[in-house]
């Protein structure tokens, strides 16, 4: 497979990503090694803006579903990732890389504002940007939040580091027979309701040719190796 030419990435880690091994929570030395694959990206040139979701803190859809209001539960899955954010900015400073936390919900104590032209200086200045709270509105995932970063700061492509190594056409977890793609397009992602990211988020994607990555992070160094074009990965794209 040939390396892909990227200049700037947008890197989506799902929230559950930063457990580790544990149950729920933050664990501090996973998020210590997910900071150095982040580090070694960067070191080869690389701009980088991370979006990290909050399911190992709370889930605002989760919170609904128990009868909690769908909004109230959102902002608290936004104040999650804001949390998040600052652990993983504290792991990248501690290796030396310069981070800038900015948040759609505005906490200046702790972190910028979403500003898209003062993102763009950090990036050019060799900072890592983590854009935190999703979009700063309820009824929208960490998904798209990321989608719209990605767009907003027109990044070559969204690489989406979870806990399993790609799109299938079923759950593998619980299909042996689950067929894995190399290759899917978003219009196939959204017709047949691959698990990919929301539909909100992939079509966003498809509407501003931005290709999406998926790719297991769990797996050390396979981060670098993905950006090589090496690695285990699906791209979702438009189609030939």
């Amino acid at each position: 497979m040939s390396s892909p030419s990227y200049k700037r990435i947008l890197l989506k880690l799902s929230g559950e990503v930063l457990m580790g091994n544990q149950q729920f929570g933050i664990d501090s030395d996973f998020v210590a090694e997910l900071a150095k694959e982040v580090k070694a990206a960067k070191d080869t040139g690389l701009e980088i803006c991370l979006v990290i979701g909050g399911g190992n803190i709370f889930r605002g859809m989760a919170g609904a579903a128990k009868g909690m209001d769908r909004a109230q539960a959102d902002y608290m899955g936004m104040l999650a990732t804001v949390m998040n954010a600052l652990a993983m900015q504290n792991a990248l400073e501690q290796l030396g890389v310069q981070t800038r936390v900015q948040s759609a919900v505005q906490m200046d104590a702790v972190c910028e504002p979403v500003i898209r032209r003062r993102a763009e200086r950090h990036l050019e200045k060799g900072r890592v940007v983590i854009f935190a709270a999703g979009v700063g509105a309820p009824y929208f995932t960490t998904d798209s939040g990321a989608a719209l970063r990605a767009a907003e700061m027109r990044c070559d492509a969204l690489l989406k580091g979870t806990s399993v190594d790609g799109v299938y056409d079923a759950d593998p977890k619980t299909n042996p027979d689950a067929k894995r793609y190399d290759s899917v397009d978003y219009d196939t992602v959204l017709a047949d309701n691959l698990k990919v990211m929301d539909a909100s988020a992939v079509a966003l994607c498809r509407d501003n040719n931005i290709p999406i990555v998926v790719f297991s992070i769990r797996e050390k160094g396979n981060l670098a190796r993905v950006l090589a074009g090496e690695g285990v990965q699906t791209i979702v794209q438009k189609g030939a």
